[in-house]
C-alpha cells in the first residue's frame, strides 16, 4: 500500500524555506486543511546574515505568485530595483575595465546573428569601438545612468527593461514569514531538532524537537542551511566539493551608510575583481551591502580585509571605513551528490552554495520550489519517479551553473597574481566549459548549446559575458541567411531611439522607491516621512 502526501515538514526556515512554504501552500491551496498540511520549524538561535542580496527577474514572479503586493515588498524589505551585474577590473587589459550583464535578452536575438553585425560595425568605425552590450540592447546604458526600469504610473511587477530586486535578506524573511503564517495557511513552529527518525522502509517518519516532541510527516523539506540536518547528517548524502575549480570558499561582508540621504542607488549588483577575489556591492535604499569574497588558499583574512576596508574608503572616507563592523563567512563550493532522497528533498544551502557571483543561489531556491510545487507527488510511489527526476534536472543545473560561473574567471586576462593565474589553468576547468569555449571560437553561443528549458543561464548570457571580455569570435567567411546584417543594423538603430526615450522618461531607481513608499504612506493616511537609516 502506497503512502498519501499530505503532510509536508519543511525544517529550516531563512529564505529557501519560507520561499517553498509560500509556493507549495498558494499552489495546494493549504488553507484547505482537506488538501495539505505545511509546517515549517526553525531554530530560534538561527539569525539571517541580511548583508544584502540579490534576485533574479524570476523573483516577481514568485512574489506575485504568493500574493505579495511589489510595495509592500519594497517597504518591508528596503528593495531596489536590479537590472544585471557590472563587472569592474575583470578583463585584465586596463585599469577600471567595466561590461555589463544585463537582464534583458537583446532585441532581434534569435532572428539574426547580432555578434556577427557588431564586429562589422566596430571594424568599420574602430573609433567607436562600442560594447557588444550597449550595440545590442538599452540597459547597460540604463543601468549606467542609474535608471529605474519603469515609471510610477506602470504596474506593479511590469516594466519596460527586464528587473529583480536587491534586498535587505533578514527583513526578506520576516515579510515571507508574516505572509505565510497569516495568509497562506503555513504552520510555523520555532523549536530545536534533537533526532531524525526512521521508518521500517528507512524513508523519515518523524523528527524529535526538544520542546513539542515528535513531528510526524510524509515529505520532508531540507531547509537548515550547510548544516544539511536531515539528507547530510541523517541520511549521510555525500557532499561534491567543487573547490577545485571554484576557489572562493570566505566572504567578509559589511553593511555601509549612504554619504547623503538622496545618494543614487546602483542599478546593478557592482563586482570589481581583487587580487584572491571579488568584491560585491548591492545598493538597497538605506545602505550598501558590500563584501569581498575570496580564497582562502591564495590571501589571509587579514589581508582581506584591508583590501575591503580600502575599497570601502573610496566611498565614505578613511575614518567611517574602519569603523565598519565586518562578519566572517566561511563555505566549501560544492552540493550534494544527489538533492531527493527517500522522502526528503532539499533545498537551499542544504543541497549546495557555490559562491555569490551572479545570485545563483536564490535563483535555484525558486526553480527547486516551483518544480516541487508542480510536480509534488501525490503517494510514495509517485514520489521516486518525481524525485528520480528532480535529481537529473537538478544535477544539470548545477553543472551548468558551475561552468558558466568558473567562465569568467577563465576569460580573464589578469596574470598579477597566483590567484588568477591558477583560475586559468587546464585542469581547473570543466570539459564540458572548455569544449564550449573551443566550439565559441567559430560560433557565437546559441540556443543549441543550452537545449533545456528554463535553463539557468541561457546562451545570451554567455554571450553577453564573453564578448564583454573581449572574447573573440572568428565570423565566418561565408554568408548565411542568419548573418543579417542590414536586419541588425536596424535593430541596433532602434535600440538607439528606444534608450533616447528611456533616458529621458525613466526615474531615477532612487526617485521612483521613494515615490512608491510615498504613494503607500498616503494611502494608508500615515503621515511620517520616509527616513533612509544609517
Amino acid at each position: 500500500m502506497t503512502q498519501k502526501i499530505k503532510n509536508i515538514v519543511i525544517v529550516g526556515g531563512g529564505t529557501a524555506g519560507w520561499i517553498t512554504a509560500g509556493l507549495l501552500a498558494v499552489e495546494h491551496n493549504a488553507n484547505n486543511k482537506e488538501n495539505i498540511n505545511i509546517t515549517l520549524i526553525e531554530s530560534p538561535d538561527v539569525k539571517t546574515i541580511g548583508v544584502g542580496e540579490g534576485t533574479w527577474p524570476s523573483m516577481r514572479n514568485t512574489l506575485n505568485k504568493m500574493g505579495i503586493s511589489e510595495t509592500e515588498f519594497i517597504q518591508s524589505c528596503d528593495a531596489s530595483f536590479k537590472q544585471g551585474s557590472q563587472f569592474i577590473n575583470w578583463q585584465g587589459y586596463k585599469q577600471n575595465d567595466v561590461y555589463h550583464h544585463p537582464f534583458m535578452e537583446p532585441d532581434g536575438y534569435t532572428r539574426t546573428n547580432l555578434h556577427h553585425a557588431w564586429c562589422q560595425q566596430n571594424n568599420q568605425d574602430k573609433t567607436k569601438n562600442k560594447s557588444f552590450a550597449d550595440t545590442v540592447g538599452v540597459q547597460s546604458k540604463v543601468c549606467e545612468a542609474g535608471l529605474a526600469p519603469k515609471q510610477l504610473n506602470t504596474p506593479e511587477y511590469a516594466a519596460v527593461t527586464n528587473y529583480g530586486y536587491h534586498l535587505d535578506a533578514g527583513k526578506f524573511v520576516t515579510l515571507l514569514q508574516k505572509h505565510c503564517t497569516q495568509s497562506l495557511g503555513v504552520k510555523y513552529l520555532q523549536d530545536h531538532v534533537e533526532r531524525v527518525n526512521s521508518a521500517d522502509n528507512g524513508d523519515i517518519a518523524s523528527i524529535t524537537t526538544k520542546l513539542l516532541g515528535d513531528i510526524s510527516g510524509d515529505l520532508f523539506v531540507d531547509c537548515s542551511g550547510s548544516k544539511s540536518l536531515l539528507l547530510g547528517e541523517h541520511f549521510d548524502v555525500p557532499f561534491i566539493s567543487k573547490r577545485h575549480i571554484l576557489f572562493n570558499d570566505t566572504a567578509l561582508a559589511a553593511q555601509v551608510p549612504y554619504t547623503r540621504e538622496n545618494n543614487n542607488i546602483a542599478s546593478t549588483t557592482l563586482s570589481t575583481a581583487q587580487s584572491a577575489g571579488w568584491i560585491w556591492d548591492i545598493g538597497l535604499p538605506s545602505r550598501r551591502g558590500v563584501g569581498y569574497t575570496y580564497s582562502s588558499r591564495h590571501t589571509d583574512e587579514k589581508t582581506a580585509r584591508a583590501d575591503l576596508i580600502n575599497y570601502i574608503t573610496a566611498s565614505i572616507g578613511k575614518e567611517n571605513a574602519e569603523k565598519i563592523k565586518v562578519k566572517k563567512l566561511s563555505f566549501i563550493p560544492g552540493h550534494r551528490e544527489k538533492f531527493w532522497h527517500k522522502n526528503c528533498v532539499a533545498i537551499g544551502m542544504s543541497a549546495g552554495f557555490l559562491e555569490p557571483l551572479e545570485a545563483s543561489a536564490l535563483a535555484m531556491i525558486e526553480l527547486s520550489a516551483t518544480m516541487l510545487c508542480e510536480e509534488l507527488p501525490v503517494n510514495s510511489e509517485h514520489m521516486e519517479i518525481i524525485a528520480s527526476r528532480f535529481n537529473d534536472r537538478f544535477h544539470y543545473r548545477w553543472q551548468r551553473t558551475i561552468e558558466f560561473l568558473k567562465m569568467h574567471y577563465v576569460l580573464s586576462q589578469r596574470r598579477d597574481t597566483v590567484y588568477w593565474r591558477e583560475n586559468q589553468l587546464h585542469e581547473s576547468i570543466p570539459e564540458r566549459l572548455q569544449q564550449l569555449l573551443s566550439l565559441w571560437r567559430h560560433q557565437p553561443p546559441s540556443r543549441y548549446d543550452f537545449i533545456q528549458n528554463e535553463e539557468i543561464f541561457p546562451s545570451a548570457s554567455y554571450q553577453y559575458v564573453l564578448y564583454g571580455m573581449n572574447f573573440e569570435t572568428k565570423n565566418r567567411t561565408n554568408q548565411r541567411k542568419i548573418d543579417n546584417v542590414n536586419l541588425a543594423i536596424d535593430i541596433f538603430k532602434n535600440n538607439e531611439t528606444k534608450l533616447t526615450q528611456y533616458l529621458a522618461g525613466l526615474p531615477s531607481n532612487r526617485d521612483l522607491i521613494d515615490q512608491i513608499c510615498q504613494r503607500q504612506l498616503s494611502l494608508t493616511g500615515d503621515k511620517v516621512a520616509i527616513k533612509h537609516e544609517s
